[in-house]
């Protein structure tokens, strides 16, 4: 995976020679034996355009130079044998647009590098934030690339044929055969939500992207496509303990219990991944193409200190994960239910709801609750390991243990019953194998994140289901208290339209400031509204999701704007601002210029890598692009993986695209009229090339 990382212009001539993309030729000796043969090298790259060679699968973080080539050819064919007539008038813009693309100057790489040697000011365009200026939103695509844009989303305004997509697609791949239907696939869906196969392909994608100012967040986008019978099965199955499913014992939370007619965690959702969990070796994988994510993304050369001006320039990387694809779900569920009612525990010893840090009761106070029981041992150790500052209770278990150490998840959660002192078990029954399948699970995320840490890429732990959220927002603060002790590593994930959001940032926000350690913050709208409310409606808990739209706006911005509020105090009182880092993550426009109005009245610039942006790639590029090149810290969410394991992530964008139609209609005027302007300009063959510096 070194070889990704010459994605950063600054890096030397090993870099250089890199970007010349000869797969066929692996560089070695001395870097000054390169400085001198990097024309040597591109001139006869000219000769091998078309070969491909195979790179080492070993993780060199150093010794690897060499880099891919682009098979403009392969992809010209491909379109040349589909014979669509939607597409026979600009098909031929994508083999020439192709072809230039694959003739980048090693003299303009050279230049782009020297001006960032000498200091000279990165290319900054000015932002509407009407966003409605069609050039600032396409300069960094083809006209191919525009027109394929335009019909994708002419396609995806056809309710019917979105509705039924995925059996269309598998439908055609049985007619057309896998070579057809993959070249139909990279000219239309594949090729406008995908980036590209593998972590060699998706490099003219990395390229091109921080050239026109935009960061990559990478995700490996395979998923398998079980029915809903096998989905059920294993979700039941890896959601009960060995020792049974303790339901119905006295204080058990339904919410955070299995339930088979919500077992398909798909259900009523389009735009969120799922994971089901299968074995162990399964998770295993998932780490494994986690880690592979985060060396892609990485600009660094792990064995050499990066330059200052690097940090200034690049920034850094992401790769989102998520928690249910490292171990067992019934884990999740059961330290979600201890968290619940830990929480209950503390409302009956002293009034009031939310957890117990937002009760600010001391540690005499607990003693003053159980002064009945006397000098009971039990009770006194509980006492002795509570976490407390000079503020208060932080938590009434040592998590730091949970994650660190090898304690048993049965022995710690137990609290004393203050009337008879006997330890009360807040978790059901876990038998010593399950305890080691948390462990694994915890070592598995300890692994993703010290790799991260290491190759200075972050990491962004994505929100999932309210039933699991609790264990993974408590896990990945932990994450945090470990590992953002010098800058924002970890992100936990917000999702918007629940009620509770607003007071959970809050409390988090708290426990950052008190233990002192930097926080990090993706917030999004979500992802699971329509099942949240049919499952608890099904179940008899309390619906946790905003009664409305605007509800969820008004919370969203309500939660960013209290967290630029806390920047501001840091920045005020001459404290390091980047203590909290927030991402934006929305293609709701008005929530963009919510941010980008409150950044500026309170005095934060994007200069100060506390506020960035984020949006998937192949929508919403009208948002993402202008503020790229504008000097904003803006990201696409990039996808990956083979054509036809990537059909289910394909039929959730269908589906989201189908669900803002309005958006979708700005997006396309805006490509009409970018169309049409580069036509009577004579730029039907216009080739990309920033010039942009990412925040």
């Amino acid at each position: 995976m070194a070889q990704l990382r010459s994605l950063n212009p600054s890096r030397t001539t090993i870099q250089l020679a890199y970007y010349c993309r000869n797969v066929g030729s692996v560089c070695s000796g001395s870097r000054n034996g390169l400085l001198g043969s990097v024309t040597e090298f591109y001139s006869s790259n000219n000769t091998n355009k078309n070969n491909h060679g195979k790179f080492s699968q070993k993780r060199s973080l150093h010794t690897i130079c060499a880099g891919a080539n682009v098979n403009s050819n392969g992809s010209k064919n491909a379109v040349q044998r589909w014979q669509n007539p939607i597409l026979s008038d600009v098909r031929c813009l994508h083999s020439a647009a192709q072809d230039k693309q694959a003739q980048v100057s090693v003299a303009d790489r050279t230049q782009h590098v020297q001006s960032k040697e000498e200091g000279v000011k990165p290319q900054r365009d000015p932002l509407d934030v009407s966003f409605n200026d069609p050039i600032a939103a396409f300069k960094s695509k083809t006209t191919w690339e525009l027109a394929r844009a335009y019909l994708v989303y002419m396609i995806c305004s056809s309710e019917k044929i979105v509705e039924h997509n995925m059996t269309l697609m598998k439908w055609t791949n049985k007619m057309l055969g896998k070579k057809i239907f993959t070249a139909l696939m990279k000219a239309t869906f594949y090729g406008h939500f995908v980036a590209g196969e593998d972590q060699i392909k998706i490099i003219p994608t990395l390229e091109r992207l921080r050239s026109f100012g935009v960061k990559p967040i990478l995700d490996y986008s395979v998923e398998e496509d079980i029915s809903q019978e096998e989905a059920e099965k294993r979700e039941v199955e890896s959601s009960v303990s060995s020792a049974g499913d303790n339901e119905k014992d006295a204080g058990a939370l339904p919410q955070y219990h299995v339930d088979k007619s919500f077992a398909d965690r798909r259900y009523k959702v389009s735009s969120a991944r799922t994971y089901f969990y299968l074995n162990e070796a399964t998770c295993e994988r998932n780490m494994e193409i986690f880690i592979k994510c985060l060396e892609a993304v990485s600009d660094d050369d792990a064995k050499e200190p990066r330059p200052a001006s690097d940090g200034a320039t690049f920034g850094t990387g992401i790769t989102a994960i998520k928690l249910t694809a490292l171990g067992r779900p019934q884990l999740l569920l059961q330290l979600s239910e201890v968290i619940m009612r830990t929480r209950k525990y503390m409302e009956a010893l002293v009034g009031g709801q939310g957890n117990v840090l937002t009760h600010h009761k001391t540690i005499k106070d607990l003693e003053k609750y159980y002064a009945s029981v006397g000098d009971n041992k039990d009770v006194q150790q509980f006492l002795k390991n509570v976490t407390s500052d000079k503020e208060g209770i932080l938590h009434l278990f040592p998590w730091s243990g949970i994650v660190d150490e090898d304690s048993q998840l049965s022995d710690t959660f137990r609290v004393p019953d203050p009337l008879t002192g006997q330890m009360r078990r807040l978790i059901s029954q876990i038998s010593p194998k399950e305890e080691e399948m948390f462990r694994n699970m915890i070592r598995r995320l300890n692994t993703i994140v010290k790799t991260a840490a290491e190759l200075d890429v972050r990491i962004m732990v994505d929100a999932e289901q309210t039933y699991f959220q609790p264990a993974i927002t408590r896990i990945t603060l932990e994450m945090m208290r470990k590992y953002n002790k010098d800058k924002a590593i970890v992100f936990n994930t917000y999702q918007c339209y629940l009620r509770e959001t607003f007071r959970e940032v809050v409390t988090d926000l708290e426990q950052a400031s008190r233990q002192n350690f930097y926080f990090g913050a993706k917030l999004v709208r979500g992802a699971y509204m329509e099942q949240e409310r049919a499952r608890a409606q099904a179940l008899g808990y309390a619906d946790p999701v905003n009664p409305s739209y605007e509800a969820t706006t008004e919370m969203y911005h309500k939660t960013l704007a209290e967290c630029l509020r806390r920047i501001k105090v840091l920045k005020d009182c001459g404290q390091d601002a980047r203590k909290i880092g927030i991402m934006v993550a929305s293609h709701n426009e008005d929530t963009v210029r919510f941010a980008i109005e409150n950044m500026k009245s309170i005095g934060i610039s994007p200069e100060d890598k506390v506020i960035c942006f984020g949006q998937l790639l192949g929508m919403c590029d009208y948002i993402t692009f202008p503020l790229g090149q504008a000097g904003y810290s803006a990201y696409k969410y990039i996808p990956y993986g083979p054509v036809e394991e990537v059909l289910p992530y394909l039929s959730r964008r269908a589906q989201e695209n189908k669900g803002v139609l309005k958006k979708i209609k700005k997006e396309k005027r805006l490509l009409l009229s970018e169309i049409r302007r580069r036509l009577f300009r004579g730029q039907l063959f216009y080739t990309p090339k920033g010039n942009y510096v990412p925040i």
